[in-house]
């Protein structure tokens, strides 16, 4: 029976996404449960809007199901990637311990870095090409190692930094995860296709209880964002490798693919430059925490949470789509676009707060 099963997820490797959510959504009570009784939970402060004490570990309900699923149907990528795993284990201690005690940002840099090396350098899965951006195309091994690791800290820290309102990583994982998905079972890379497809369905349990759990609503929590921003990464060095390569059918290559990736994660990643430049210019950390980010700028025009997190997963699609589009074109023309239209709609939003913070006085005669 197990055996016609994996046959049948290998075959269909979207079924995987059920079977993730159908054990995440066994396990959260459970988890909920003892998040509770453990005092596992975040308190209302000045940098966030909910009421009352909230659970904090979801990303812990994440990794079981995610886990779970990967070892029934994709034991291949186990025993390929297995040190993988150990960066996992490594990445979800860093942001559990995170979630509980506030540690320094240059302690968690370090757990980062720690879990990247045994994805980058112990399993060999880092960027080793640029398909010829600046007229560069396969790299030596230190530059690959630097620009792997700078890729995996920038991937990571942004999709943790996104994690503002509900649904809102969640969100973006799922789309991202079913993107990568989708693509890596067109092109039969069927192990990695069953992890992302699990990866989605063990988001979408968590996006459920988070956006529409009234009294058993949780948090994603580092453990949550960092652990996906983890997978993500792994996601999209296998995209850009398998088509540095060309190992895959003609129909599905991509030229531009470095910029398609970018393109897929363009929201978070925008933003996270965008912050950190703008609180250089002011003089502060760019890791000194605000309400900077686009989440903040969004509730700040009068939006709800669940409001924000439609009108950034829809202009995530969009970026997704620009970069499907532009698949074949040279990749600094296509990421240029993607900056500019990004630029523009902050402008535009900045012009929304600003008039929704001074509103025009008008006076009657």
């Amino acid at each position: 029976m197990m055996l016609y099963l994996n046959n049948f997820i290998h075959e269909f490797p979207a079924f995987s996404t059920l079977v993730s959510f159908i054990i995440g959504l066994c396990f959260m009570p459970l988890v909920i449960d003892i998040a509770k009784k453990r005092n596992f939970v975040v308190k209302p402060n000045k940098r966030t809007s909910h009421e009352g004490v909230i659970p904090n570990i979801g990303g812990i309900n994440i990794f079981i199901s995610f886990l779970s699923t990967v070892f029934l149907f994709s034991y291949g990528i186990i025993s390929e990637l297995q040190f993988t795993i150990v960066g996992v284990f490594i990445i979800l201690i860093v942001g559990f311990v995170d979630d509980l005690i506030a540690i320094k940002p240059t302690w968690k840099l370090l757990g980062e870095l720690l879990s990247a090396f045994f994805l980058i350098v112990v399993s060999d899965v880092r960027l080793s090409h640029l398909h010829g951006f600046l007229g560069i195309y396969e790299l030596s091994i230190g530059w690959s190692y630097l620009l792997s690791f700078f890729v995996f800290v920038a991937i990571i820290n942004a999709l943790n930094l996104i994690d503002g309102v509900d649904g809102l990583a969640s969100g973006l994982g799922i789309l991202y995860c079913l993107f990568f998905a989708i693509y890596f079972n067109l092109t039969a890379n069927i192990n990695m296709a069953v992890s992302a497809f699990a990866m989605a369905g063990s988001l979408f349990v968590f996006f459920l209880y988070n956006v529409f759990g009234g009294k058993r609503k949780i948090f994603m929590g580092d453990s949550g964002s960092l652990l996906l921003g983890y997978m993500i990464t792994l996601y999209v060095f296998e995209f850009c490798e398998m088509n540095a390569y060309k190992c895959i059918a003609e129909p599905f290559q991509m030229s531009a693919a470095p910029a398609v990736a970018i393109c897929v994660l363009f929201v978070p990643l925008f933003d996270t430059v965008r912050v950190m430049l703008t609180r250089l210019k002011k003089g502060v950390s760019p890791f000194r925490p605000d309400k900077n980010h686009i989440h903040h700028l969004l509730l700040k025009t009068g939006l709800k949470h669940r409001q924000v997190t439609f009108v950034l997963l829809l202009v995530s699609f969009f970026f997704i789509v620009l970069g499907i589009i532009g698949r074949q074109w040279n990749i600094g023309i296509l990421i240029f676009i993607a900056f500019s239209i990004a630029t523009l709609l902050t402008v535009l939003l900045w012009r929304k707060v600003n008039e929704k913070i001074f509103p025009k006085i008008t006076f009657k005669p």
